[in-house]
């Protein structure tokens, strides 16, 4: 289903007024989500041309899952609905950036605010295993309570230096 225009010119790509998305060889865009009001960058996935159209029919964000190559609501099975405020677009059109607002606390499956609230280490000679530093890792909703039984996870590991009953971080100050 080809939904939008089709490439034209660098120049009018870059410097030109029709949306003219380019998808990569899956037939997939990125799509950053930042926080409308903050700015602050909750997550990253990606859209095939049906998620991207349907995002900008209904103002809301959809998705398409790589992994159960289906489109999906942000949002759709917890309530945690993201409702497009502005959606951008890079300069090559090959990337998009939406700004959202949020129905509820939370965009990240494990219970966070952002996905991103780990940073990895830098400056680290060759070699080295990288550590992850915790920022901003608290959890703002419980995610076994949004989506029933144990929370949605990739892995049952628990994070290196983190408290062991909790999964959490250890405090600092």
């Amino acid at each position: 289903m080809k939904t939008f225009a089709p490439r034209g010119t660098t120049e009018q790509i870059e410097e030109g007024r029709v949306f003219a998305p380019k998808f990569d060889a899956d037939g997939l865009i990125p799509a950053i989500v930042a926080d409308a009001w903050s700015g602050e960058v909750l997550m990253l996935a990606w859209m095939n041309d049906a998620a991207l159209a349907k995002s900008i029919e209904t103002c809301e964000a959809w998705f398409y899952s790589r992994s159960r190559g289906a489109l999906w609501k942000k949002g759709e099975t917890s309530g945690h609905v993201l409702r497009i405020l502005e959606m951008r677009v890079d300069c090559d059109q090959d990337a998009l950036l939406l700004r959202v607002e949020q129905a509820a606390p939370g965009t990240c499956h494990t219970g966070r605010a952002s996905c991103f609230y780990r940073a990895v280490s830098l400056r680290e000679p060759a070699g080295h295993t990288l550590v992850l530093q915790f920022k901003k890792a608290e959890r703002v909703f419980d995610p076994a309570a949004v989506y029933g039984g144990e929370p949605k996870t990739k892995a049952a590991a628990t994070p290196s230096g983190s408290t062991p009953s909790t999964g959490e971080p250890p405090a600092t100050e």
